[in-house]
Parts: structure tokens; sequence; C-alpha cells
């Protein structure tokens, strides 16, 4: 190596490690020209909170809502709102079903799930449609001439869409493509009359063609391809084995048909995907169903929830005025010196603990013991079924009173119904249908894969592409035409190929696989067995909660009209000074539970009603609700009776060995058509008994106790055949202003003599304007009727009782005021 070469070197070497040295092993940024100083591309951190980029609009019922109703705010109007209508409104809203699925008597809100979940979790209005509209995600497939690949293996139901992508299996496939390809490269010969050293070509593939599936599991498949090629190798005369031409066109039209023989062959192995697809929109139909009837089930128990807590803020204002006026006496009992400061006391404890019921009865509370709605929260509870705001100036109020008639049920038609209309059992029946058929399909692969093609081809070659020209050049001619000769037919071929691909040896996976799907069947066959069981086991539980609600209605209208008579009763006592006064406030305390628990259970009793309709699946009709597919525009039946009359003008051709069976017996019937599909059921014989003759044969039952008909405990049983008359106000007839709700109008402004007081209105009763006389209150003693007022007691005025239980009488026809109103279903005849 030269000398000053290596020197020169050794001087760039030193160079380097001086300026290395100089500038340390700090990284540093590389200079860039044009650098912008704002550095917009520069992030601070790779993960942050960000806000989507999503423009939907709030509905109206979110923005515009109004502050919410509380003890402070009785800020609204009444909304008589009835049965049917709500059901009307949450049914037109209803874009998700803010309810669960299952067939629970009573659902929780799922309302706090609803915020924290996805659309998936909860059932909607798209549900039927984006089934079927569901995809799957691979394509049509074809091989390197055009055909169709057929899809190998078992399809279970949860591996099809829609009927439209099932049906996608059999549309045609066009597919093409176009290759060009150049050699130019040395050959190991010399230059001859049929060769050259140096090789050069061009050469074009060309291909089209059409592809489509049969039902009987086909391929059929129409092919044009078109080849060319142009070399310079040397060129001879006719008789010579040198090119006669430099180019030639090879155009080629040929028809393939793929058909099966064993595996895969016939139309019901082949449309299985496509009925599997259609039963899956059953499965969503059905579940669609199911989330209605559950919401319309909610609204009717939330409408009884609230009507109930209606009913517990009037008997609350009763207690309270009850306790108001007794409060009252034991003031007057004090200045008169016939009554105590204890006494006094008590009944003073006696209004706020009423008081208490009836802030926590119109609010709701948490406190043990309190009603944690009121009705403010059960009519909140009620918009959120029907899909609107939770607060616009508007109390919803239940018009319709439930029904107090005696209802018993068919127990034979009861089942029959239940077994037929329920849609859980319907999806479990869809259930089965797809496991038998995907049985049929495991059982067809385990058939050896014998294959049959025919093909047959029009071949066309000449020296140019074409056209026709109609002369008689053939090649290889110079000018002969390449679809001249395709057209003439002069050259035709055809093919035929037998492909045979027996099972594995032992053909382990398709027995397995044919083991499974029997185990599958089973086990749905065996759930539809148990769910068959255990609903009719909830349905007899909730017929018997229908004899027994409506018991406990008679009895509580009895205890109610026992604890009238006794504050009746214990009051004119206190005020002869015969009894003293906690005697006459825990009867009064008595009196409002039984007056609230006889509430409580006549909306029992129509809610237990309601769940027995629900069970039996009759429950969507009774409301005159039907499930039916909306209408389509005017173009898809244009086209759905063109096809028709095509159709029809048609030749039916059996071209299938074996036909798909019978997956569905038609349309579903209505509940009147369910004994006789499912049978009446099965009946012991042996003696007819009444209801009071199966209670063990106790002593009493045939008249030994005084010749009534009563249980071995002494009840007496005739309420239970005979309605207790009540005669309770309506709703709608308790005020139309929150003012006149919490304090019903009084009905005179003295106390009388043998009757129970009542008090002075509002919440916090405030002074009766009209009292002829005021008493003050004594220094020291604490105001019971106002937080903001001055301390002072009232007299209070006697209200006459509309609410109060009429005297029970079997023997006379109830008034024609007392007779309740008719419902949709069939009371028994007395």
């Amino acid at each position: 190596m030269n000398r000053s070469l290596l020197y020169r070197y050794t001087a760039y070497l030193q160079l380097g490690l001086a300026l290395l040295l100089a500038s340390g092993c700090a990284p540093t940024q590389p200079f860039f020209l044009n650098e912008s100083p704002d550095l917009k591309y520069y992030l601070q951190s790779a993960t942050q909170i960000e806000y989507p980029d999503v423009d939907v609009a709030s509905l109206p019922d979110t923005t515009q809502t109004l502050r919410p109703l509380t003890i402070g705010n009785h800020d609204y109007q009444f909304w008589n709102l009835p049965l049917e209508e709500a059901v009307s409104i949450a049914l037109a809203n209803a874009k998700f079903f803010i309810t669960t699925s299952g067939i629970a008597e009573a659902r929780q809100n799922v309302a706090d799930q609803f915020i924290s979940g996805t659309a998936d979790q909860f059932g909607s209005v798209y549900d039927v449609a984006i089934s079927q509209s569901t995809t799957q995600s691979v394509p049509l497939t074809v091989d390197g001439n055009g055909n169709r690949v057929l899809p190998r293996g078992v399809l279970r139901a949860n591996q099809v869409g829609g009927v439209e992508d099932a049906l996608a299996e059999f549309d045609a496939q066009a597919s093409g493509f176009f290759n060009y390809s150049n050699t130019d490269r040395p050959r190991n010969s010399g230059n001859s009359t049929v060769s050259r050293s140096e090789f050069q070509s061009d050469d074009v593939t060309a291909q089209a063609a059409i592809s489509k599936r049969l039902a009987t599991g086909g391929v059929a498949t129409i092919r044009n391809q078109l080849v060319y090629g142009r070399s310079n190798l040397p060129l001879g005369s006719f008789n010579s084995a040198s090119r006669i031409v430099p180019s030639d066109y090879t155009v080629t039209m040929e028809a393939q048909v793929q058909q099966p023989l064993m595996r895969n062959r016939g139309t019901l192995i082949n449309r299985i995907p496509v009925v599997l697809a259609s039963l899956n929109e059953d499965v969503s139909i059905a579940e669609y169903e199911i989330q209605i009837r559950n919401l319309v089930r909610d609204v009717e128990v939330a409408y009884w929830d609230l009507y109930v807590a209606y009913r517990g803020v009037a008997t609350a204002i009763i207690g309270r005025n009850s306790a108001i006026a007794t409060a009252q006496f034991a003031r007057l009992a004090l200045e008169n010196g016939t009554g105590t400061r204890q006494e006094l006391a008590q009944a003073v404890e006696q209004y706020y603990q009423f008081r208490g019921l009836l802030e926590s009865a119109i609010a709701g509370s948490n406190l043990p013991g309190s009603d944690r709605q009121g009705v403010y929260g059960a009519e909140r509870r009620l918009r959120e079924l029907l899909g609107i705001s939770p607060t616009d100036g508007r109390l919803i109020r239940p018009i319709d009173e439930p029904t107090i008639a005696r209802v018993e049920h068919d127990w034979n038609e009861s089942v029959a119904q239940a077994l037929y209309l329920s849609p859980e059992l319907r999806q479990t029946k869809t259930r089965i249908k797809q496991q038998e058929l995907e049985l049929i399909s495991a059982k067809n692969q385990i058939l050896p894969e014998v294959n049959l093609s025919l093909l047959y081809r029009y071949v066309g070659v000449g020296d140019t592409l074409g056209p026709p020209s109609g002369s008689d050049v053939d090649f290889p001619a110079p000018g002969s035409s390449a679809l001249e000769s395709l057209t003439d037919g002069n050259y035709q071929e055809g093919a035929v190929r037998l492909e045979i691909t027996p099972s594995a040896f032992g053909a382990r996976r398709e027995l397995t696989r044919i083991r499974g799907a029997k185990l599958r069947l089973a086990r749905e066959k065996a759930n539809l067995q148990e769910k068959e069981r255990l609903l009719v086991s909830r349905l007899s539980d909730a017929d018997a909660k229908v004899a027994t609600h409506y018991q406990l209605v008679q009895t509580n209208a009895q205890r109610w009209q026992a604890a009238e008579q006794e504050v009746e009763a214990r009051l004119a006592e206190f005020k002869n000074g015969r009894s003293p006064v906690n005697v006459v406030l825990q009867s009064q305390q008595r009196k409002a539970q039984a007056q609230i628990d006889y509430y409580r259970a006549l909306g029992e009793y129509n809610k237990s009603l309601n769940y027995v309709d629900y069970l039996k699946g009759t429950m969507l009709a009774n409301n005159n609700i039907v499930l039916r597919e909306g209408p389509w525009n005017k173009k898809a039946y244009w086209d759905a009776l063109e096809r028709a009359r095509e159709r029809s003008a048609g030749k039916e051709l059996v071209y299938g060995v074996s036909r798909p069976g019978v997956v569905r017996t038609g349309p579903l019937r209505d509940a009147a058509s369910a004994s006789e599909i499912i049978g009446s059921g099965t009946m012991t014989h042996g003696q007819t008994l009444s209801p009071e003759s199966m209670m063990l044969n106790e002593p009493g039952l045939n008249g030994e106790y005084g010749g009534s008909i009563n249980d071995p405990l002494g009840i007496n049983l005739d309420p239970y055949r005979n309605p207790v008359e009540v005669n309770d106000q309506p709703l709608s007839e308790l005020g139309d202003s929150p003012a006149e709700l919490l304090s019903p109008a009084p009905g005179g402004n003295t106390l009388r003599e043998g009757n129970v007081p009542t008090p002075a209105p509002s919440l916090d009763a405030p002074s009766l304007n009209s009292s002829p006389s005021v008493i003050p209150t004594p220094q020291g003693q604490l105001d019971t009727t106002s937080t903001t007022g001055s301390s002072k007691w009232q007299s209070a005025r006697h209200v006459e009782h509309a609410r109060a239980v009429q005297p029970v009488t079997y023997e006379n026809n109830a008034p024609a005021e007392f007779v309740p109103a008719p419902v949709r279903r069939m009371a028994i005849p007395r």
C-alpha cells in the first residue's frame, strides 16, 4: 500500500476521534431546513383521554327535562292516564326495551345496567332486521379455472348469517384474469430452421368465466379463454416443421358441470344453511316478542305500583288528619283538666309519625320501613318505561281502577295455551329443528366424496383474432381468424373426470361429529321438557296466587271495616274519658295499615291476573297487540308479484332426489286453538269438589258451626265467593291539583259527636280559615301544624268518609254504584 495513502487515512481517523471527543456522548437533534417552530406534529403523550367526534342529537325529553318533583317542589298538573294509553305510548316510543329477558314475576329496574352496557346486551326494534342482514366474512371463492369452490364440512346454526347471506351461496360469480409474459434468453442450441440461439417471445392469456352453485350440490361454469403467442422462431413452408406464421391465437369456449354423487348431493343437504338461517330469524323474532311482552308486563306492573302509591298517600293523609283531630281532643281534655300532657305529647308524636309516612309516600325514602319510591319515584319508573322525560310539568295519575271481580282460569286450557304460545318454548323448538338439520348434515359427511365432472369445449385457432370474415382460409394459413374458426365449430373437445375420496380410515372425525350432533339434539329435547315442566310449575304458582290475592283483598277489606269501627268506638270512649289516648292512637295506626294493606292486596291481585296471562302467552292478545311485519315499498310488492307470475307460468321441475323436510307447521295460531293443537290435558276421574269441600274435610265445613260455612279456624269462606263491597273513591276524583290531593275537601267545619274527626288540608296541616274557633297553644308547647307560621292549634272539621268500608251483606244485591266495572276477563258467576 502507498505510504502517503496510509498517512492520509490515519489523519482522517484522528480528526474523527477528536470531533467525537469534543461533542461527547450526549444525543443531538438533527438539523432540518425549513423547520417550522410551531411543532404541530409533536405529541407530548401517546395515550390520553379524548372525546369522540360524534354528532348525534339528544332527544328533547333529555335536554328539556324540568327539575325533579320533591317534597319542596309540587309544581305540576295531573295527567290522567289510562292503562291502555300507557302501553300504547311505551310501544310507540320504544327503540330499546329497558327490560330483561326471562319470565320472572318481578324484574328489577335495569336503567343503571343499560347506561353502562352496550347495545348488544338489550333488545331493540332493530334486532330482527340486524339478524336478517348479518353476513359472513368469507367471500365466495373460485379456483384458477373460474369454478366455484364448495364449502367443506358442516355448518352450524351460529356459523351462518341471514337468509339473504345463505342464499348468496347460490349466486352466480363472475371471474377473470389477464396475464402477459415476455421471454428473452439464450438457448443451448444453435440457429436452425426450427430454433434460435437467442429466444424471444410474447405470451398473453386472458380468461373470463361465470360459475354458479346449484341446489343439487353441483357447480355449473361457462368459461372463455384466449391464448396468444408470438416468437422469433424461423418461419418455413407449409410442409416443413417450422412455424408457418409468426403468431397464433387460440380461443376456447367451455361449459363444465361438476356434480357430487354421494357427499353433499341433493337439495336437502345443500339447502340446510338456508333453512338454518331462516330458523335463526325465527329465534330472533321470538326474542323480539319476548322483549315486547316483558315491556308490556313491566308497564302494567309499574302502573299498578303507581296506583298503590297514590292510595298510600291518601291513606297517610287520612292517618295524619286523624292524628291531628286526636291531638285536638287531647288539647281540649288538658285544658278542661281531664287530660295529661303525656297524652297530648303522645298524640303529637303520632302526628309526626303519620307526617313522615306521608312524606315518604309522596317522594320516597331509603329509610327502613318507608316507601322507597313513593308517588314521585313510582311515576319516574313508569316514565322510564314509557320513554318520556322524567319531569315535564305533569304528574301521571292512573285513572283505571283495578278490577275486584273474581277470576278463575280453566286449568287445562291455561296449560295448553302456555305450552303452545310461550315464545321461550317456541325458541327451544326452533333450536331443536336446527339440531335435527345439523345431525342430517353430519351424517352426510361420513359418505365418500365422489364427484363427476363433465366438460365440453369449442376451440378456434388462427393467425389473427378475428372477427369472422366468411373467408375459407384455415389455420395455419396466413390471415386465418381464430374467432371464425371458433364459430365454425370444426374443433370440439370433451372430458370426463371422476374423483373418489373416501373418509379417512376409521372415519374418526366424522363419527365424532355425528355423536356430538346427537348429544346436542338430545340436550335440546331434554331442555324443552324441563322448560315445559317449569313453565307449568310457574303457571301453577301464579294461578294459586290469583286465588290467594283475591282472598287477601276480601280479608283486608273486612279488616279495614273492623278497624274503622274500632276507631269510632275508641274515639267515643276517649271523648267521654273512659279510654286513654294511646288506645285511640293504636287503633288509628291499625286502621291506616289495614287500608294500605287492602290496596296493596288489590294491586297484587291485578298484577297476578296479568302474570297468569303473561305465562299463558295471551297477554299481548288481551291488550290488542299484534306483532306484524311493516310495509315494504311499492317496488318490492311489484317485484314479488312479477316473480310469482313468472314461477306460476313455468313448469315445476323436481331436480333433487331428496327434498327438505317440514321445518314449520304454519303461522302461529290464536289462543283458542291451543287446546286443539296441544291437547286439553288429562284429568283424574273422580268427584268434583267445591273449594270449601277440599280443605281436608275438617269439622265445620258441613254447617256444623251454626249453619255457616267456615274453615277449621272458623274463618268465613263466603267472602271468597262473594266480594266485599268497598265504597272507595277513584283517584281521578281526589282532586285536580296537588293541594286538593294532599288535603281532601272537608265536609263540615265543626266537631260532631259520634263521628271520626278528620283534619285540615295540606302536607303540613295549615289552618282552617272556616273554623269557628281557634284553640291557642299554651306557652312552651310544640307546634305540630306548621314549620314556618305561628304556633297554634285549630279545630278539625269532619269529613264524610267516601272511602269507608261499607257493612258486609251477602243477601242483598250491591247498589249500582258499587258494581265493579266490566273487565276483559270473564268473571265466574255467583
